[in-house]
């Protein structure tokens, strides 16, 4: 194993978090430090290929990951990333400069053999609102730098906040330019939306670069190697580097158009649970995520949560996958996953009994947002949640696979928002690479009822988007849809104050470019105390 060492990156500063890290730092580390790898010699490649990332942020400290991986596209089982034997040790130094001269801490943590030699370190005691920085050792080998941050204290006084969200990333379909863009804003922290990885290949339209194995990921090795390949790309790797991530899961990180334990291919329920398992895995082992809150059993994983800035904003990650109900009038042979349907030919779709969320993540939600004392509440979650509904044959076509496909979950949210007037309440998504702004209303087919809550929708990093006209067609039968566009592949970058929030859809010039350009597609705003799109 040739002994490689990763380019040191030191990244700018941030806007406004500023100041040194206080020296107190506990940590809780994964157990059974089993092999210790001080005097490890990395012939073979660079153990950390797959880069670093932070994530998780607490206003005492946050996650830090990587993953041993010096042969990151093995093919072996035995041996994921090339690496053999029990759990490996490895350092690790926290610092309050970029250049890594005042170390607060030094120590060790454990990439784990039964999670392919990822290290999910749970680092606890450090100051709040204060940017960190970081790197992993191992033998010859060191990481680059990372940079973290933990949140303001909570309560505290926050004037201002940029973020960005971004989801739907496939590999085959483009560059993740949108990505290396994205870090050039310097956010504070990116929501990842889902479809982080697309387990698909493709087989009809035209590919960029070519997806891992040459086959569709659907066992642990292949869902491995496919978060490999994604990982390797420069783009993702310096946004992981030198920006905290939130994260969710979308359909793709499993099968397309999954829900609970339904296949949009009819698979046995218990033979799907079985590969949802190794998704649930592979997703966990290249997350930075807790560990206490999020280490898989078989195939459920809690990765729903929930990150309070300050007296700013509080923001609910959920799942929109894991625990909904199976998506209506499911059946063979075209019926599994997203499909349209009209009131008439699926009077299942409006059944009051079925969740998008689960009714547990739903307490949740509710509890949340009633008792949040935050000026802004963000919903950060997978899919579209406004009705878009299609006119087809003198009657009216819905989507089961987003919120459409379970309205009676929608406008039990919306109704809470509503009755304990929740502050300045709103949603962002992905999933359907198009950029939309709309209003959410208490009740989609009344003209006259209210604004309760906005939502953004951003587009793809390289997906190819959904057909334009369908859609643009049907916007006159949707008001409450301020704009839309399905033409473009990029990312929403969002400036946060008190009194409104701004966000900017960014648009990438060519997918097909590494070196694509950005540009401004459109700008919209929040108002405070005003729900609803406004212009900007």
């Amino acid at each position: 194993m040739t002994p490689i060492e990763l380019p040191q990156n030191h990244p700018a500063r941030r806007r406004f978090l500023k100041g040194a890290a206080g020296a107190g730092v506990a940590v809780i580390a994964a157990p059974a430090l089993l092999r210790h790898a001080a005097a490890q010699s990395w012939r073979a490649g660079d153990p950390f290929s797959l880069g670093v990332a932070s994530g998780a942020p607490r206003s005492d400290g946050f996650v830090l990951w990587t993953r041993l991986a010096p042969e990151p596209s093995s093919n072996n089982p035995e041996t994921p990333g090339g690496m053999r034997g029990g759990d490996v040790t490895v350092g690790f130094e926290i610092a309050s400069d970029a250049a890594m001269r005042d170390v607060v801490r030094r120590g060790e943590a454990a990439a784990e053999q039964a999670f392919a030699y990822s290290v999910h370190l749970d680092v606890r005691g450090l100051q709040p609102g204060r940017l960190y920085w970081y790197r992993f050792m191992s033998g010859d080998a060191a990481s680059r730098i990372g940079r973290a941050a933990t949140l303001p204290a909570p309560g505290a006084a926050l004037d201002r906040l940029r973020f960005g969200f971004v989801s739907c990333s496939n590999y085959e379909h483009g560059y993740f330019s949108g990505y290396r863009h994205l870090a050039d804003e310097n956010p504070e922290f990116v929501l990842y939306l889902g479809d982080y990885i697309y387990e698909t290949i493709e087989e009809k339209r035209p590919i960029v670069r070519r997806h891992s194995d040459g086959i569709e990921a659907a066992t642990l090795p292949t869902y491995r190697n496919r978060y490999a390949q994604y990982r390797l790309d420069p783009d993702l790797q310096r946004l992981h580097a030198e920006v905290p991530a939130l994260v969710t899961w979308d359909d793709h990180e499993v099968q397309n158009d999954y829900a609970d334990k339904w296949s949009e291919h009819f698979d046995d329920p218990e033979l799907f649970l079985l590969r949802r398992a190794a998704a649930y895995r592979a997703f966990y082992e290249h997350m930075p995520v807790r560990p206490i809150l999020s280490r898989p059993e078989g195939p459920a994983m809690r990765i729903y949560d929930r990150f309070t800035f300050g007296d700013l904003i509080e923001i609910s990650v959920i799942d929109g996958r894991q625990y909904r109900s199976r998506e209506a009038c499911y059946a063979p042979p075209n019926k599994g996953g997203m499909h349209l349907e009209t009131d008439a030919s699926c009077p299942e779709r409006r059944e009051a009994g079925r969740t998008m969320m689960g009714f547990g993540q739903e307490a949740w939600l509710y509890s949340a947002l009633a008792h949040s004392k935050a000026q802004w509440n963000l919903i950060a979650q997978d899919v579209l949640m406004a009705q878009v509904r299609v006119r087809q044959n003198n009657d009216y076509s819905f989507s089961t696979d987003d919120w459409d496909g379970y309205p009676a979950n929608r406008a039990r949210l919306l109704k809470r928002i509503h009755e304990t007037q929740v502050s300045n309440p709103v949603v962002v998504g992905g999933d359907i690479h198009s950029f939309f702004a709309n209003d959410l209303k208490l009740d989609f087919d009344d003209a006259g009822s209210p604004i309760v809550a906005t939502e953004f929708v951003g587009t793809s990093i390289s997906s190819y988007g959904p057909p334009y006209d369908l859609i643009a067609q049907a916007l006159p039968d949707n008001p409450h849809v301020h704009f839309f566009e399905s033409r473009q592949r990029g990312y929403v970058c969002v400036d946060l104050e008190r009194s409104h929030m701004q966000a900017r859809m960014r648009i990438v010039s060519d997918v097909k470019n590494p070196k694509a350009d950005i540009s401004t597609l459109r700008t919209f705003a929040v108002e405070v105390g005003r729900p609803g799109v406004v212009a900007a």
